[in-house]
């Protein structure tokens, strides 16, 4: 009696393994792909932060050279 009561224990149990697990992959597939999502967005943003900065070097560059050759007009005028 043990060993058909141990029998059918041990397969319950491996059809509980077997369950569908198709709605917990769905799940994780939707939080994969917002998780990359997230990621990509973030990334543009960042890329968009570097442009913007590297515009404002350019132009506060521009500005220095500016200054740095109206100061070396007026040195030269002297």
């Amino acid at each position: 009696m043990k060993k058909v009561a141990l029998t059918v224990a041990v397969l319950a149990l491996g059809l509980a393994a077997c369950q569908d697990n198709a709605a917990d992959n769905a799940a994780s597939t939707v939080n994969t792909i917002e998780t990359e999502a997230n990621a990509d967005t973030a990334a543009a943003a960042n890329s968009v932060d570097n442009a913007l900065d590297a515009t404002a070097n350019a132009v506060d560059n521009a500005v220095v050279t500016d200054n740095e050759v109206a100061n070396a007009t007026a040195n030269n005028a002297m």
